[in-house]
This record gives structure tokens, C-alpha cells and sequence, in this order.
């Protein structure tokens, strides 16, 4: 590990020391501080919750803003905590698990699980709690700096997923595992390349949608479950959530199917809205009118 790299882990395994509830005060501050400086961040939320959750009052959609940035400086920092502590000991901060007989009866019947986990909550514990359940695959994109996949592989330890890269052979390993009765990770919110995806509806406007998942449980019969671990207020910790995709989610027809695929994501964010990734520009695509309009826009 580069020695500057390893500094970082040993920056983790300090500030983990922190209580989970300061590091929630304190990225819900920096939050805040971002909102106030405006930018592209702030920007893209606003947009996309005048998209998804419009409110008649302007002071409550301020104060809906205000709440959703909080959450998204939450989510950075507790990193440090679910990071630094180690697995386990980052386990312990799970209180409850909703769900846990669907992918119980999913894992038995032995015809592979997808989790679909979306941008929500805190989706690196998540990981954690799948992983010790079973063994799982991830699709990912490598990191920018390569030297950050072995911070991940340290700090993540046995836990940590078998990462499959997001390209024409991640994707062949990917069928054959859930084939073969396997368990993988996917993110379906990630919108995909030009040309890779469909369009369909997320909270009643047309999203970019991936139509991979849907095709993997459609070819092998695989079951799709939603996940998320909610984040319980005042650093109590963390709720896990397993639902069951919505019916058509595996239809031969890719529209139906990932018009399921985003009514499962949806039905997700409906339980956390806050804690969702909001700032993300879901409704941008070629092809598509950008309701962001950012142009010339400093963050």
C-alpha cells in the first residue's frame, strides 16, 4: 500500500473513534456549507426535487433542500466510521433488519440473487451486512486513483465483495455466477452509457434506465431483491431494509421491465427520501431536454 494511502487508513481507524452521532453533526454542517456556497451540487438538488417532491411553499422546499444536503454530508462522513472501525465492530451499529426471510427463502432456493441497491442510505454498510450473509459479487467502475482499491480491500477485510469490473468480461462473470446460483450487487440507479440503457419513468419523468439487471434475472431466473440501510435518526445507528422487486421486473419487454426496475428504486426512496442521492443528474441523457442548465455554473 503507497505510504500516503496508508496514512489515510490510519487517519480512518483514529477518527473512527468519534461517535457515529458527532460525524452525522458534522456532515450534516458541511452539508449545510455547501448548499450555502451554492454551486453545481447544491444546484443539481434543487432541480431534482422540484422534479421528484415539488412542494406549494417555497420555505418548505427550502427547508426540504436544507434536509437533503444534510443527509448527503452525512453520508461522506460516516465513512470514517463504517471504514475505520472495521466490519464487524461497524456492524454493530445495524439495530434492525426488515426483510431478512426474502433473501433467507432467495438464498435456499438456490436459482442466484441480484440485489439491486440503490443510491440510499448507507450502502457501504450495506455491503458489509450482504457480505456476511454470503458470499457477493459487485459490478463497479475502477477508481480514478488506482491506489484506492487497496485502501477499499484494507479496510473492507473479509467482508469485502468480489469486485467485477464493469465491462464486456465483468459482465460474462457476472451471468455465469448468478447462473450458477450465485449472489451480485448491482446499483440500478447507475445510469449507463449512451446507447446501453431505455428510457423510463422515475417519479414521473423519464430517467436513462439500465437494462442489464432486468436481462440477467430475465436469462437465469434469478430473484431481485431491493436493499437499502436506512439511516436512524440521531446516530442510533442503522436500519436494514430487503423488498421485493416489483412485478415485470424480468418481462421480455425492456420497457416494462425497467419501468419495474425504476418503480423498485422509487418504492426504496419513498421510505428514506431525504437520504437519497440526490445530487445526482438522474434526468440528463442524450436525447433528452436537461433540466439542470448549468452551463458556466463554479462549485
Amino acid at each position: 500500500m503507497r505510504f500516503d494511502i496508508y496514512v489515510i487508513y490510519l487517519l480512518l481507524r483514529l477518527l473512527a473513534l468519534l461517535p457515529l452521532r458527532m460525524l452525522h453533526g458534522i456532515g450534516a454542517g458541511l452539508g449545510r456549507l455547501v448548499l450555502w456556497r451554492g454551486g453545481r451540487t447544491a444546484h443539481h438538488t434543487a432541480v431534482n426535487l422540484q422534479i421528484a417532491r415539488p412542494l406549494p411553499d417555497a420555505a418548505r422546499q427550502r427547508a426540504l433542500l436544507r434536509e437533503v444536503m444534510g443527509e448527503g454530508g452525512k453520508s461522506i462522513t460516516e465513512i470514517v466510521k463504517v471504514w475505520g472501525a472495521g466490519a464487524e465492530r461497524a456492524l454493530g451499529l445495524v439495530r434492525e433488519v426488515r426483510g431478512e426471510a426474502l433473501l433467507d427463502a432467495a438464498l435456499a432456493a438456490g436459482k442466484g440473487v441480484i440485489i439491486a441497491a440503490p443510491h440510499l442510505g448507507c450502502w457501504e454498510l450495506l455491503n458489509y451486512w450482504l457480505c456476511r450473509k454470503t458470499p457477493m459479487a459487485i459490478l463497479y467502475r475502477p477508481p480514478r486513483i488506482a491506489a484506492i482499491e487497496g485502501l477499499l480491500r484494507k479496510v473492507r477485510g473479509a467482508l469485502a465483495p468480489e469486485q467485477i469490473r464493469a465491462d464486456g468480461a465483468g459482465v460474462r462473470a457476472l451471468y455465469k455466477r448468478v447462473a450458477a446460483g450465485g449472489a451480485v450487487g448491482i446499483l440500478p440507479d447507475q445510469k449507463p452509457r449512451a446507447g446501453e440503457g431505455r428510457l423510463a419513468p422515475f417519479f414521473g419523468r423519464d430517467a436513462l434506465t439500465m437494462v442489464l439487471l432486468p436481462r440477467l434475472a430475465a436469462r437465469t431466473g434469478a430473484t431481485v431483491l431491493f436493499a437499502f440501510a436506512e439511516r436512524l435518526p440521531a446516530g442510533a445507528g442503522y436500519r436494514i431494509h430487503l423488498r421485493e422487486a416489483p412485478p415485470g421486473i424480468a418481462d421480455a419487454d425492456p420497457q416494462v421491465a425497467c419501468t419495474a426496475l425504476n418503480r423498485g428504486v422509487q418504492d426504496c426512496v419513498e421510505q428514506a427520501f431525504a437520504q437519497y442521492q440526490w445530487q445526482y443528474k438522474r434526468w440528463s441523457a442524450v436525447g433528452l431536454v436537461s433540466p439542470y442548465d448549468d452551463e458556466g455554473r463554479q462549485d
